[in-house]
């Protein structure tokens, strides 16, 4: 079975945090909230009560890594030794490494970002001084998936479901997504 580790700091950002584990458990995918520590509170003062604690096994135990944004909790992924591990073994090995809203600035200091496209939140690509910052909702480059902010969430998650081969579809649909949105049924990333 696939497994996906969200990583939560302190400062995240909660509507992205809870969207993705939201959707990516709906689409019947095993999603761990892991924290670096069991209780983290977020940007928006909720604290959230972590299933595990981050170690050096991450890499070993899940096939996705998903680094949400918020400020500061992009900066607390960035500054943590495990998480920069983690994701540099994720890399290295083929398997996927997804990251919204500020979080990218935790790939730029793995080392992932050069010769790819990614997105982030506004303004990131002046931050950023590696990689190919494209503006869209969701970019995806090999293994690499990233996304723009607290509003493209959704869209990031549904894609996130897609590049592990669950059907993104039908949990638009159970959610009312394309209804709601005008969103084209098929359309992969709206």
């Amino acid at each position: 079975m696939v497994k996906v580790a969200v990583l939560v700091a302190p400062g995240f950002e909660e509507g992205e945090t809870l969207t993705i584990a939201d959707i990516v458990r709906r689409a019947n995918i095993e999603c761990d909230l892991v924290g670096t520590e069991e209780n983290v509170t977020g940007a928006h003062d909720i604290t959230l009560k972590c299933d595990k604690v981050i170690d050096d096994t991450l890499s070993s135990e899940y096939d996705m890594v998903v680094l949400p944004g918020g400020r500061p909790g992009a900066d607390n992924l960035r500054d943590n030794e495990l998480v920069i591990k983690a994701v540099r073994e994720m890399d290295e090995n083929g398997k996927w490494v997804a990251a919204m809203c500020a979080a990218p600035i935790a790939l730029e200091k793995a080392g992932i970002l050069e010769g790819r496209d990614f997105t982030g939140y506004i303004g990131y690509g002046e931050v950023i001084k590696t990689g190919n910052f494209k503006e869209d909702i969701v970019v995806v480059d090999r293994n690499l998936v990233t996304s723009r902010g607290p509003a493209t969430a959704y869209a990031f998650a549904y894609a996130l479901v897609d590049v592990l081969g669950g059907d993104s579809i039908a949990v638009k649909k159970r959610m009312v997504y394309t209804n709601s949105f005008d969103v084209e049924e098929d359309k992969i990333y709206g």
